[in-house]
């Protein structure tokens, strides 16, 4: 089964969200602007996509530039900024058996759909 973290208003999500679909198998849609994922799971995903926190931070949103450019955060606090603002979080993200990737673009998603 896939785990897509979904934006329905995002393109490459729903791009993302169709290859899953044409590939088969089971799909569970999280839509992380109404579900945000903890403080956790957001520790867990990042582990699992092998980035830090902050690579995991949408730089060109808004809120970014409005709260956090330019300043120097630690993984738990940029975790923190997700949680508060799940917008900034990179979309979509896939996960299947334990690893996970950004899925912008079929070839990225070639990595765990394989």
């Amino acid at each position: 089964m896939y785990t897509i973290y979904h934006n329905p208003r995002c393109g490459a999500s729903r791009e993302a969200l169709k290859i899953l679909h044409e590939r088969g198998g089971e799909v569970r849609i999280v839509e992380y602007l109404q579900n945000c994922p903890t403080k956790v799971e957001l520790r867990g995903l990042i582990e699992k996509l092998g980035i830090k926190a902050e690579d995991l931070v949408r730089k060109k949103e808004p809120v970014f530039k409005e709260k956090y450019e330019g300043k120097t955060l630690t993984s738990a606090q940029w975790i923190t900024a997700m949680v508060n603002d799940p917008i900034l979080i990179e979309r979509p993200i896939i996960v299947r058996d334990g690893v996970a990737v950004i899925g912008r673009g079929e070839e990225e998603m070639e990595k765990i759909l394989n």
